[in-house]
């Protein structure tokens, strides 16, 4: 499969069950003292350690973009001998930034093959900057060229992006010379990636780092999966002001990589919601080294249980980073996952569960811990899905401490709402809002949060 023919692949099949992974992090009882001050539910998902993919070197430093002083440059970079399939998934914003632009265009002549590195800054969106805007991205990318193999390649072998504010022009002086000054930082421990996870944030309140071990069914080989994400604000399909970066040594030929990312983005980063709101930065991006296996790229066939067994590892381990971003959703107190189930089609049950994730006046009743199951019955009804019978639709509210669920509407009839044991549900960190509309098999999930005060007091304090 070319990457341009997967590029244009719009209809994905439905993930089966993950295969096996084991988790190679280990998370915090008790963040590092520069996290203490965070409520415990936050420090917790801060990882104490992890395995990461063999290859890689990675970075994080100041380059004294941000007046905090903050880390805000993130160099991810694949040994010279080990150049890397490449795929990513985009924001359909029509304002695209620069580095959109620039990367988007990289992938495409290159055909996803050749990736050495991606360079990514916060504090600075470089969008809506125009032609300078362009020129500034393109020119980040060449520095990466040269760092790396002290020349710049004639295609070009690097990605770029960024996330802050927007309509601003990068300070180009300070960013090319912290990716000159960052080859003395890269490195493949624990602390080099929390370091690049950091230069990545901008409102995020943590660090948003995650790895992974896996095994696929033919190839008998042990593989590693690090990802990076960020996002706190902003945050709706497609796909979020949010940027992501997954990395693995396994080798997988690009257009097959550009399959399994669209398949896993439409998952889980394009089914997560803070306010409703698109960037126009958005990028999630996929490198994969063979560094596992000395170079050689050992899924080819989009039929062979490989594939198939890595495109499940893929969504399952794109599912964890991107809900990440929901819970630190800007001024939220919870995190709330939408389940749609009996739906005629994938796309009926992820347009549902958008909806209900999506609407201001559920989101609200949430914060407020009020069970007005109404709004929710009304979101699945202006949501355009045709088909939907009100006779046939069951609303529950699902504790996620294991206890019993509570039903608030049954085919149509309501319950008898024990208003007790819903306030109980509603004052927890973590419920699911489960529909069911017994239409058909088909069902999804969405990942939201809550709508607070405090979310109005940081974005209308931001670019102060």
């Amino acid at each position: 499969m070319s990457l341009l023919s997967a590029l244009r692949t719009t209809r994905v099949v439905r993930p089966s069950a993950v295969l096996s992974s084991s988790s190679a992090a280990s998370y915090s009882t008790k963040a590092p003292p520069s996290w203490s001050s965070l409520p415990l539910s936050k420090q917790k998902l801060i990882p104490a350690s992890g395995t990461y993919p063999k290859g890689f070197l990675v970075s994080g430093i100041s380059s004294k973009v941000k007046k905090s002083g903050a880390k805000d440059l993130a160099l991810i970079t694949s040994q010279l001998d080990l150049p890397c399939s490449a795929a990513a998934v985009f924001t359909k914003n029509v304002f695209q930034a620069a580095p959109v632009v620039v990367s988007r265009e990289r992938l495409v002549d290159n055909g996803g093959k050749g990736i050495q590195g991606l360079v990514t800054n916060s504090g600075c969106a470089n969008a809506v900057t125009g032609t300078v805007g362009l020129e500034n991205a393109r020119e980040m990318t060449k520095a990466l060229d040269r760092m790396l193999s002290g020349k710049t390649t004639s295609g070009g072998s690097s990605l770029v992006m960024s996330t802050g504010v927007i309509g601003q022009h990068l300070q180009m002086d300070k960013i090319l010379k912290g990716i000159q000054d960052s080859k003395a930082h890269l490195g493949s421990d624990h602390q080099h990636w929390m370091d690049c996870a950091q230069a990545y944030m901008t409102t995020d309140t943590f660090p948003k780092l995650r790895s992974k071990v896996y095994t696929l069914p033919e190839s008998k080989v042990e593989y590693r999966m690090a990802g990076i994400t960020k996002g706190a604000g902003m945050i709706h399909p497609d796909m979020a002001t949010l940027l992501g970066t997954i990395v693995t040594d396994l080798g997988v030929e690009p257009g097959l990589l550009q399959y399994a990312l669209t398949h896993a983005v439409d998952r889980s980063f394009n089914a997560i919601t803070v306010d409703g709101d698109m960037s126009t930065n958005d990028t999630v991006a996929l490198l994969a080294n063979a560094g596992a296996t000395g170079g050689k790229i050992v899924v080819k066939d989009l039929t062979s249980a490989d594939f198939g067994a890595f495109k499940e590892q893929l969504t399952e381990f794109a599912q964890e980073l991107s809900q990440l971003v929901v819970r630190d959703g800007e001024g939220a107190t919870k995190f709330v996952k939408v389940s749609v189930e009996g739906a005629p089609s994938f796309e009926a049950a992820k347009t549902v569960a958008s909806t209900i994730a999506t609407s201001s006046l559920v989101k609200t009743a949430l914060y407020g811990e009020d069970a007005n199951w109404g709004r929710i019955l009304c979101a699945v009804g202006y949501s355009g899905v045709k088909e939907i019978d009100p006779k046939k639709v069951s609303v529950s509210f699902i504790p996620m401490d294991g206890s019993a669920p509570l039903k608030l509407l049954h085919q149509g009839e309501p319950e008898q709402v024990d208003e007790v044991r819903a306030s109980q549900i509603l004052k927890m960190e973590d419920l699911e809002i489960r529909v069911e509309l017994n239409l058909g098999k088909e069902a999804t999930s969405y990942w939201t949060c809550d709508l607070s005060h405090e979310y109005i007091s940081i974005n209308a304090d931001y670019r102060s």
